[in-house]
């Protein structure tokens, strides 16, 4: 929906009771409100509305015949489900919500779907399970707690789910008759704050391979008795030596299953292994990135797995007998993902996208062998805004030096013309986060409005890279992570077309706090910063982040419990140090926020207004840990335009 200037500027200015005054008023209905953010000019609004009108259609999955491909995509103000019965074809909506809808399962042997959904962006999801004859869908759980990774029996009898249902915090597993869902029953209570989720049921529906997610560095496989209960660990373990563990799916005979791990090799691998034995067989040893996602076909006759190679994904099939694989070649350079083989076997359907076309469904033809593959098919033609995204910019991969000798690996984006160029330093969240080069009008935008370079780094801790480099920033590394920015200015500097004096810093969650933290270390360095749902404060962070996912975090970040610790953390916080940030502040929430709750802005907001700092502050009362809402987004997006705009460029 395009906002008419009348219903962006219908607001009241209102003057807080504070003790400093702030100019506060509300847009979308009274949802968002903008504290000490000027009048949004029109010039903004007018010029942005092409680069906010690009669509997606990832895949979803496919129906029960074969024939046609379920999708997302967002004709209204939120993403749901559509249905496409021929390549190029008309996308026809099936679900109609005022909230997104979050991931898809098909029912096996059915055209029922199960897929997930939240309020507000608390994360809260519900599974409800869709009748597509007649567009009705029923809530299978309690409405109350977090539910997800959705996992069919074969037969398409019950489904295994992950639920915090029994105390509220503990992520157990569940198993539910759809048709009875009021006797849903516990099978494994969590004994921690670990993650865990079902991967496969066995063909007879007697057991499930689990897995079991502890932090990015250590993650487990198990073998679950539906009936019995009876849990047996298969991979990983606790140890001075933690490994990432992945489970795929049993293969064709069910004596063993595949899996992605990182035992025998500094990347993750693809692997098999028998249940009776100990001995894993390595499928991808000359594969020196990370396997990043596998998927089996219906009959197990094939496997087809990505790559991510510094920061591209390439497509590679497997053939479960004989263990030989390959690349596929033809695919167009970016990122993979979606992968879902037809019921049939014959084709596979997949997620494209690249640096000048948005996410798309495909799906490739197979041949009778395993290994052969025939015709790339093209399904829908996302909506660009009317831009020429043939134009759009390619980023250049580059690796600049750090204090310590290492080299991070960062994508440079350039506009047109010979600069100097202003720069905008994007900083992905995770930590264990990547960037990954991919179609993004938002960068397309800063670009062509701003004249502004982008840069996304990947700072140590970030995964893609090994697991050595993924662990350079945990506990009392925390702020090495920091000091890869410093050198990345360094770099900047040394840039003839780049220009050092005129930088700013932009990220969310841990890149949220990544910015707080740079604008205390290299304010006299930089021009403007923009926080997004950002940690101010670890020990806070840690205190009042959501029950389910503290332990999580705790071994990323540190146990505040700890006295050392807890004194480490304090130290680090940004909000400690609010008189070394001097450069003007963008600070964006969601008040619905599960993983950085909204104290944490608030704080950080406070802390800056009580030294006198510029700081402008955006809040969504319906949104989460971001703003999947169209209008809260394209404010938030004109925002960042204006704010730029007036603290890097002027």
């Amino acid at each position: 929906m395009n906002l008419t200037l009348t219903t962006l500027f219908a607001f009241s200015l209102i003057f807080s009771a504070a003790a400093e005054d702030v100019a506060r008023r509300t847009l979308n209905d009274g949802n968002l409100i903008l504290e000490d953010i000027p009048e949004i000019p029109r010039t903004i609004v007018e010029a942005l509305n092409r680069y906010q009108n690009v669509r997606n259609a990832p895949l979803l999955d496919w129906t029960k015949d074969s024939r046609s491909l379920l999708i997302a995509t967002r004709f209204g103000d939120v993403s749901q489900i559509h249905k496409v019965d021929q390549p190029g074809g008309a996308r026809r909506q099936m679900t109609f919500f005022a909230e997104p809808v979050g991931s898809v399962v098909r029912r096996d042997g059915s055209d029922e779907l199960t897929f997930t959904m939240d309020a507000g962006g608390s994360e809260f999801s519900q599974i409800y399970l869709l009748d597509p004859k007649t567009g009705e869908s029923r809530m299978l759980t309690d409405g109350k707690s977090r539910n997800g990774s959705i996992e069919w029996s074969r037969d398409g009898s019950r489904l295994a789910y992950r639920s915090t249902r029994r105390n509220g915090k503990s992520n157990d597993l569940w198993v539910m008759e759809p048709d009875k869902p009021e006797l849903a029953k516990v099978i494994l209570e969590s004994p921690d704050g670990s993650y865990w989720g079902p991967s496969e049921w066995s063909a007879d529906g007697a057991s499930l391979l689990v897995g079991q997610y502890i932090s990015a560095r250590d993650s487990r496989i198990h073998v679950l008795g539906v009936d019995t209960k009876e849990l047996s660990l298969l991979e990983g373990g606790a140890g001075k030596n933690p490994s990432v563990n992945s489970p795929v799916g049993y293969d064709r005979s069910g004596d063993g299953f595949f899996f992605i791990t990182n035992q025998k090799s500094e990347f993750n691998q693809l692997a098999h292994r028998n249940f009776e034995g100990n001995e894993i067989r390595i499928l991808t040893p000359e594969l020196r990135w990370n396997v990043e996602s596998a998927t089996l076909s219906p009959g197990r006759d094939r496997l087809a797995f990505t790559v991510n190679e510094d920061g591209q994904e390439v497509l590679y099939l497997l053939d479960p007998t004989t263990f030989k694989f390959r690349k596929v070649d033809g695919l167009p350079l970016g990122l993979v993902g979606g992968l879902e083989f037809s019921p049939d076997g014959k084709r596979l359907g997949m997620t494209l996208n690249t640096a000048r076309s948005p996410s798309d469904s495909f799906t490739l033809d197979l041949g009778e062998d395993p290994l052969a593959t025939g015709d790339l098919t093209r399904w829908t033609y996302s909506e660009v805004g009317g831009l020429d995204t043939s134009t759009f910019s390619e980023p250049e991969l580059i690796r600049y030096p750090t204090f310590d000798d290492r080299k991070i690996p960062a994508f440079v984006y350039r506009p047109e013309g010979e600069g100097p160029f202003p720069v905008v330093v994007y900083i992905h969240g995770g930590p264990e986060g990547q960037f990954q080069p991919s179609f993004s009008a938002g960068f397309q935008m800063w670009m062509d409005t701003l004249g502004v370079a982008v840069i996304a780094p990947n700072v140590r801790g970030s995964r893609g890279y090994g697991k050595e480099y993924i662990d350079l920033d945990n506990g009392f590394k925390r702020e090495d992570s920091v000091k890869d920015i410093g050198a990345l200015l360094d770099w900047i500097a040394t840039q003839p077309d780049l220009e050092a004096g005129r930088v700013a810093v932009y990220g969310g969650s841990y890149g949220g706090y990544m910015v707080l933290a740079s604008s205390v270390f290299y304010s006299d360095r930089l021009k403007a910063a923009v926080d997004i749902v950002g940690i101010s404060n670890f020990v806070t962070f840690l205190e009042n982040t959501q029950d389910y996912r503290r332990d999580l975090r705790r071994v990323e970040y540190g146990d505040e419990r700890d006295p050392e610790m807890r004194a480490h953390l304090e130290k680090i916080s940004p909000n400690n140090h609010v008189d070394k940030i001097d450069i003007p502040m963008l600070v964006i929430q969601g008040q619905n926020d599960p993983r950085v709750p909204v104290t944490e802005a608030e704080q950080i907001v406070a802390a800056l207004r009580k030294k006198q700092k510029d700081v402008w502050y955006l809040n969504a009362l319906n949104e989460g840990h971001g703003y999947r809402k169209k209008e809260n987004r394209d404010i938030s997006q004109q925002v960042v335009i204006q704010f730029l705009q007036k603290y890097l460029l002027e």
